[in-house]
């Protein structure tokens, strides 16, 4: 059974082939950015680009900008043609691969918000989310996959909330209000929810799919533009460009 990345790879490679850009001379690059070129000043100290567990990379097609939030990052450059036979076996090979799909649906006008909000974007963002939540999915108790602190905020002031995440420093921590567990709460926390509000970072460090079990899925942030569009995902990232 393919593996959603395989498959997102699979019609990403269909698309570029069938744009005829696949063996053009094209180069993508993607090169980590600076807290400040990625996000700017937000409110609070908290996200994780700012302790420096993750960069962004950033892939150029034609113009168009696209992003994947990775923690093994690095410049690559290269053809579209050279980025579909790499290898998806660690996170910066699937994070040229991501930022790459999302520059290149974005700059096909297959996909829109491909880059990270900056300044008050994330407080605006999340100023809209539970009103997203109740509206698509309606009263629901909801496990968020990923530390966003303003949105584990917003969403644990409205309805009862867990939250998972992989980062050591924050599990056991009470961040924003909510209590931050492991890993290994991950299936308890899904067949506890209704709905699961899933960081798009997943699908760049391989592990989107233990998520994707036949719960409602709602994907936030623009790592997962790009695969949102080719799979038809619900996503919630209102504030990026």
């Amino acid at each position: 059974m393919k593996t959603i990345l395989e498959t997102v790879h699979e019609r990403a490679l269909e698309l570029w082939t069938k744009e005829g850009i696949l063996d053009e001379s094209i180069t993508v690059t993607a090169a980590p950015l600076s807290v400040k070129e990625a996000i700017g000043t937000p409110e609070g100290n908290d996200f994780p680009i700012q302790k420096g567990k993750e960069k962004l990379m950033e892939a150029n097609f034609r113009g168009a900008r696209g992003q994947a939030f990775t923690d093994h990052y690095g410049n690559y450059s290269g053809t579209l043609a050279e980025i579909s036979e790499l290898p998806m076996d660690d996170n910066f090979h699937r994070a040229v691969f991501v930022s790459t799909t999302n520059a290149v649906c974005g700059s096909l006008g297959l996909t829109g918000n491909t880059v990270h909000c900056r300044d008050k974007g994330p407080a605006e963002c999340a100023k809209g989310v539970f009103r997203y939540i109740d509206e698509q999915y309606g009263k629901c108790r909801v496990a968020i996959i990923g530390f966003q602190p303003a949105l584990a905020q917003a969403v644990s002031a409205e309805t009862d909330v867990r939250l998972v995440d992989l980062d050591p420093d924050n599990i056991g921590q009470t961040k924003r209000g909510v209590l931050v567990e492991g890993g290994e709460t991950s299936a308890d926390a899904i067949d506890w929810a209704d709905l699961l509000l899933v960081t798009g970072t997943t699908l760049a460090n391989g592990t989107i799919d233990m998520f994707l079990t036949g719960k409602p899925v709602l994907f936030y942030g623009t790592t997962i533009a790009g695969a949102a569009a080719l799979m038809g995902f619900d996503r919630y990232c209102p504030q990026s460009s």
